[in-house]
Formats: C-alpha cells, sequence, structure tokens
C-alpha cells in the first residue's frame, strides 16, 4: 500500500493484477508489512468496506481502520489475497505467489533436441514490478539475477513442478552478473 489517503483511514494501494475491479468490499484480505531489524514480518487480516479508483490507485476502505493514525501502519505493506478467494485466471497467466520457488531454465536460442532440459539459472526469490512493462523476476543463481517476466522469453511455465523454461537473450545473464577479477583491476586503475 501506498500512502494514507483522506481523513478517515483510507489507504491508496497500487493494484498489480489482471483481474478488473479485484479489490471489491466484503472481501478479506491480508496486509504483509515489511520486516525491520527491530520487527518480525507481520501478517494483518483486513476486511474491504469500500474500494474506489483514484488516479493511479485503488482507495481501499477497511472495517476499524477509522483514522490515518490507524492508517499509517499499513502503508508499504503488500496486500494478499487468500489462496481461496483467487479469481479464476486465464490460460497462460500465472499469480506472483506461484512463481516464487520455481526453478528458470534457460533453454537458449536455436535448435535444442527434446531430451535436452536447459541451463538452471536458479530459483525466483521474489518479483518486482515497475521497472517496466513485464515484472522482473529475481533469481537467485550464481549471482542475482533480474530476468523479465516477458511473453517473448517464455517457452512453459510448469507451476505444478517448479518450473519455468525461457529462452534468454544473449548476454542477459551477464548484465547481472559479479565482475571477474580481471575487470575489478580494470576498475581500479581507472579510479
Amino acid at each position: 500500500m501506498a500512502k494514507t489517503q483522506g481523513r478517515r483511514g483510507e489507504v491508496a494501494t497500487e493494484v498489480h493484477s489482471d483481474v478488473p475491479g479485484r479489490l471489491q468490499a466484503g472481501m478479506r484480505v491480508f496486509a504483509l508489512g515489511r520486516a525491520s531489524e527491530s520487527t518480525k514480518e507481520t501478517r494483518r487480516e483486513l476486511k474491504i468496506d469500500d474500494a474506489w479508483p483514484h488516479k493511479t490507485y485503488v482507495v481501499l476502505k477497511f472495517a476499524g481502520v477509522d483514522s490515518i493514525s490507524d492508517a499509517e501502519p499499513l502503508v508499504g505493506s503488500e496486500l494478499q489475497v487468500p489462496r481461496t478467494e483467487r479469481a479464476e485466471l486465464e490460460a497462460g497467466a500465472a499469480y506472483v505467489s506461484d512463481l516464487i520457488g520455481c526453478v528458470v531454465f534457460d533453454l537458449g536460442r536455436g535448435d535444442r533436441r527434446k531430451e535436452d532440459q536447459g541451463r538452471e539459472v536458479g530459483i525466483v526469490r521474489d518479483v518486482r514490478f515497475g521497472a517496466g512493462e513485464a515484472p522482473l523476476l529475481v533469481v537467485a543463481g550464481k549471482a542475482e539475477y533480474e530476468i523479465p517476466y516477458a511473453q517473448e522469453f517464455l517457452v512453459r511455465v510448469d507451476l505444478e513442478h517448479k518450473r519455468i523454461e525461457m529462452n534468454l537473450p544473449e548476454g542477459l545473464l551477464e548484465v547481472n552478473a559479479p565482475l571477474t577479477d580481471e575487470e575489478k583491476q580494470e576498475q581500479k586503475q581507472k579510479h
């Protein structure tokens, strides 16, 4: 949730859903607060009393959140819909929470035999939004990679087996790769 909105405990929320009108009055949701050095990650159940669009946000009014000071602890939280209340997705679409933990494989370009499983890149640890049209998969492997979850790279997504197969453009993984010793030396000499 991005910020407080109004005086009665409303919160302006960025919605990362392709389901129009996803958040509605009467829905039960969870606000997942970020962990800090002094606190553990917090999860709070909320009920939506009202929801309406405002600029690029959806403003939410929650039951029992009736002032700015009640709403302030919600700012920065991630809003989650319980699995049992998820909307049915069209073929090929996936929920972000289902992508976390999947293993990403780069099948590469060109001809591949069916039995060739591709090169394992790593495991999806997070999904980031706002860096472009496609969300970025944060993949932990030999390094941390940010890989666009873009249709043109996707070959197959098998959520049951936690496997994402992609044809990644040449050089994409090297963009985030750690510097070699030689590259570190070159940088030191420049400075």
